[in-house]
């Protein structure tokens, strides 16, 4: 039986059942995910009013889960392979529990920012849990294949429905029920877990965890995300932001350092060796500087040019994550048929169309249905892109380190991310100081079209990424 044959078939055994429902609540859990990363943007204003937020701070509520998730993401991923990726898959829910919480009972901004900085711990440890999860229980080619398109959709379509669960739920109950959301999301995979997921294999080999790669690592990359976020805000030459700059040159230098000499590394040198893997690693940042700022664009746009409330913006959400979610599917049959190189530069072609869509469409005097077309067009592609990428991240790499190989791949996406929205929320609002009412509303519009230019220019470099990928399609074994 090939692996084609074998994941066909899987849903009809009891083997394969308990691996349908695995992947079931892999892509659940990828949801909650992609939910938290996009779920506050719409409560902002809520939050800041509530708990006195001024409007300097108020960014931390989303900044403290994007650089400790950043920070962490290494470690998350080696503490997979070397303790159990099932072990902290569950360790990771728990943070995400409490940490969720702690952030809807909170009465001061100090509560819910230390609680956003937890819940991007647990964002770290969850994300390479879950994706060495399916990257162990599915074996590589066309049945790999298939489950990183549930899951991708899963996770490409959350961060849309993201802000579609946040205008909702901030409509009907308030802002903390963004926060209470994730209780119950998080207590039901817990449970789930033990159920479904297979017990972690015995470790023969002796392993360390690399305690000094670990620190050094997890400092300059906290540091590194950190200044990529303030410097935005409080201007690049401030102190701050030159500290940790400086701060993380000197860490991620005494990290390359470690690795190069220890006999048990976190990050294992060699793995920059596999083009497949560099490659996608290239392309998950890229692919979150340009497709992953969308939504923050959008947002804006739909709320300060087009004047929809919040809940009509989570509604407003529906249509990208729809064909984000359709685009990952896509993805799965284009890598089985033809190649993930081919799958890849179909995506971007198709998602950088789609995303220049958008610019005309995002006239200050335009509506939402002007944008619709490019809404379709780029969610497909990203949804296409979004799977191919982490097909390419996890081909050739041995099941045990999975784990690090994820980290590695979901930490260059926090670092695009980062640089992304740093660089075109400068470029996007160079104009718009002292502007009011119309003349503001125009600028923003303005900004936004050019935010989209940029995102669809970043898209195409992405494709010389792409293109360092093998061109012939892998044949699966049996």
């Amino acid at each position: 039986m090939t692996a084609s044959d074998h994941a066909g078939a899987a849903p009809a055994s009891g083997i394969g059942a308990r691996r349908g429902l695995a992947l079931a609540l892999l892509a659940f859990a990828q949801l909650i995910y992609s939910l938290d990363i996009n779920i506050v943007f719409v409560a902002l204003p809520e939050i800041g009013a509530g708990l006195g937020f001024s409007g300097q701070t108020l960014q931390w509520v989303v900044s403290a889960y994007m650089v400790f998730c950043g920070g962490f993401l290494l470690f998350g991923g080696r503490a997979a392979d070397l303790i159990g990726q099932r072990r902290m898959f569950i360790f990771a829910l728990w943070l995400y529990a409490l940490s969720s919480l702690t952030g809807g009972l909170a009465t001061s901004p100090t509560i819910i920012v230390g609680a956003r900085a937890v819940q991007g711990i647990g964002a770290a440890f969850l994300f390479p849990a879950t994706l060495s999860l399916i990257n162990r229980l599915f074996a590589e080619g066309p049945e790999r294949n298939r489950a990183l398109a549930v899951w991708g959709g899963a996770g490409a379509s959350g961060l849309s429905i993201g802000a579609l669960a946040g205008g909702f739920l901030t409509a009907a109950w308030g802002w903390p029920a963004v926060f209470y959301v994730n209780v119950v999301l998080a207590g039901i995979a817990i449970v789930a877990a033990f159920f479904v997921i297979p017990r972690d294999p015995k470790r023969h080999e002796k392993r360390s965890f690399d305690l000094p790669g670990a620190l050094t690592v997890t400092i300059g990359a906290t540091a590194l995300v950190f200044a990529l976020v303030e410097g935005p805000e409080v201007g690049w030459g401030a102190t701050s932001v030159v500290w940790a700059l400086a701060l993380s040159a000197i860490f991620l230098i005494a990290f390359a350092v470690i690795e190069a000499r220890s006999r048990d590394p976190l990050m294992p040198l060699r793995l920059f060796t596999n083009r497949s893997l560099v490659a996608g690693m290239t392309i998950t940042f890229l692919y979150m500087g340009t497709f992953g700022a969308l939504p923050y664009f959008l947002t804006v746009l739909f709320q300060n040019v087009q004047g929809l409330t919040a809940l009509q913006t989570g509604w407003a959400f529906l249509v990208p994550s729809i064909a984000i979610a359709v685009g990952t599917q896509i993805g799965e049959r284009l890598a089985t048929r033809l190649s993930t190189r081919t799958t890849l530069i179909v995506g971007m072609i198709v998602g950088a169309v789609g995303t220049a869509l958008l610019v005309p469409g995002s006239n200050a005097d335009s509506g939402y249905l002007a944008i619709v077309p490019g809404l379709i067009l780029s969610g497909i592609g990203q949804g296409i892109v979004w799977t191919g990428m982490w097909i390419a991240a996890a081909s050739g790499v041995h099941h045990d380190e999975q784990g690090v190989a994820s980290g590695m791949a979901s930490t260059t996406l926090s670092v695009g991310n980062a640089i992304g929205l740093a660089v075109l929320i400068a470029l996007a609002n160079r104009h718009i100081g002292g502007l009011e009412g119309d003349a503001l509303r125009s600028a923003v519009a303005e900004g936004t079209q050019l935010a989209f230019w940029l995102a669809a220019a970043g898209i195409l470099v992405s494709l010389l990424a792409a293109f360092a990928l093998p061109a012939k399609a892998k044949v699966a074994t049996g």
